[in-house]
């Protein structure tokens, strides 16, 4: 069944081609990839653009995985009931792929950490209140957003290998399993890659906070620290 894994595949990209911080950014008359670290993703645009901002662009990216991951799950999951969580691990990897690569952006997009809420919600409820405590203990205590991106994963490929091996994902073979594992074990080593800048300055201390009620710092192109930028909101 390569095929049905190709589209699903093909599914998830389209679906991440829409990158929500470019478009919110440029309805602002910014270029969200001109500001801040340049990338576009939930955590620039917070910066960038402001609270209101970030929460709009998490939203956005985190439903264009939950929308592919359920468009996969109707479209094949009568047909193959005992493939369909593997099928939909496979649309959101294409959406991660299609959100962290865009073509028509020069291949220069996000981390996937707001597609990757979008998985860990549409996948199975059992993920939602660990990945949760994950992300928002950490950056609640933190404000570090990668810290708390990171353990998501990491939480992530633990539990989908404990839940796997309990049988919570039904008559799924022994081989479609370890599939499925190894599918999350290679977007978890892409986020980390993705996020290695991060862990060096996390490991020397200089990994910038972020907040969600106050203005936050951004690097400008000279990498001294300035105020968010102002954006009228409508």
């Amino acid at each position: 069944m390569i095929l049905e894994r190709i589209i699903c595949l093909v599914i998830g990209y389209v679906f991440g081609l829409f990158q929500t911080a470019y478009f919110y950014g440029k309805a602002h008359g910014i270029d969200i990839r001109k500001h801040g670290s340049g990338n576009s993703g939930t955590t620039n645009a917070l910066r960038v653009l402001g609270t209101k901002a970030g929460l709009i662009v998490f939203a956005g990216d985190c439903l264009k995985c939950v929308l592919a991951v359920l468009l996969v799950k109707l479209t094949f999951g009568a047909q193959y009931p005992d493939m369909k969580y593997l099928f939909a691990i496979y649309a959101a990897a294409g959406v991660i792929l299609g959100h962290n690569f865009p073509f028509y952006m020069g291949f220069k997009g996000g981390k996937g950490i707001a597609a990757t809420a979008g998985l860990i919600l549409a996948l199975h409820p059992y993920f939602i209140p660990m990945g949760a405590i994950l992300f928002f203990g950490v950056f609640l205590i933190t404000h570090y957003v990668s810290l708390g991106s990171l353990l998501i994963y990491a939480g992530l490929l633990v539990e989908m290998i404990i839940l796997g091996q309990l049988g919570v994902f039904g008559n799924m073979t022994q081989a479609n399993l370890i599939e499925l594992y190894i599918v999350t074990a290679l977007l978890t080593v892409m986020a980390f890659w993705r996020h290695r800048e991060n862990i060096v300055r996390l490991i020397k201390g200089e990994e910038r906070k972020t907040y969600l009620f106050k203005k936050n710092k951004v690097e400008d192109g000279s990498g001294k620290e300035t105020n968010t930028v102002g954006v009228k909101e409508s």
